[in-house]
């Protein structure tokens, strides 16, 4: 829950229509990023299939982006089912229906990772506003954001926009709803294929967030590669100039 135990701060996307709006906006991917994806996926895996759960985990990378690419009018937690179910069949692991929803089902309880709200915080503190551009459900996201403990300002989802990245939906919604210009605005991501090539397509910055140590392309595609969100306050405010 946010500090104090108060009401969630999560404005939808359309709300966001027409505020007055910041000059220094940071996007977020939010699920590798912002929420330890691997714990949680990890942890429901395990839940199903035992000590299988790490194959399957490492099958179902090779298929998400694929289903994703396949159905992209799919809402995510079919998207997160179906992949399962190539993984499980892959693996050789039976499943049931009902087993292969368990990511849908417990992805709103993934944990966030130790330095999100610290870097959030101070990162609010300084101006900034945010935005989450999430290949997710908007009902699914909005209940990851309740373990935040700043005020998301425009979020973007799969859901609302029937696209999954690295497909530039999300970043021209979100530039129509936020009215940021290109210069006003870094995407920082775990995602090299899904959003730091994505962002460098659109004309935006973006701050890599390499958590998992994973090779990545070289080149001046990202304006930064940090390890975690300790130092991004810092980064962020060098990049704008600050």
């Amino acid at each position: 829950m946010p500090a104090g135990g108060g009401t969630p701060r999560v404005d939808s996307a359309i709300s966001a229509r027409g505020e007055d709006m910041t000059s220094k906006w940071l996007t977020f991917d939010c699920y590798g990023t912002l929420v330890d994806w691997r714990q949680g996926m990890t942890a429901a895996l395990q839940s199903v299939a035992g000590a299988d759960a790490g194959r399957l985990l490492t099958e179902y990378h090779l298929h998400e982006h694929v289903v994703q690419e396949q159905n992209p009018a799919w809402t995510y937690r079919a998207v997160l089912a179906e992949a399962l179910r190539r993984a499980a069949e892959v693996c050789e692991v039976s499943l049931t229906e009902d087993e292969c929803d368990v990511l849908g089902r417990t992805l709103p309880s993934w944990p966030v990772f130790p330095d999100t709200n610290r870097a959030l915080r101070e990162l609010e503190a300084r101006g900034y506003k945010f935005g989450v551009l999430s290949n997710v459900d908007r009902e699914l996201l909005e209940q990851t954001l309740t373990q935040f403990d700043v005020r998301i300002d425009v979020t973007v989802t799969s859901s609302d926009i029937g696209s999954y990245k690295p497909a530039l939906g999300h970043f021209e919604t979100f530039q129509t709803l936020s009215g940021a210009e290109n210069h006003e605005w870094i995407h920082v991501a775990c995602s090299w294929f899904h959003d730091v090539e994505a962002a460098d397509r659109f004309g935006v910055r973006s701050v890599y967030i390499n958590r998992e140590r994973t090779p990545h392309s070289e080149g001046d595609l990202a304006a930064a590669v940090l390890p975690d969100l300790v130092t991004l306050p810092e980064v962020a405010e060098a990049l704008f100039g600050n």
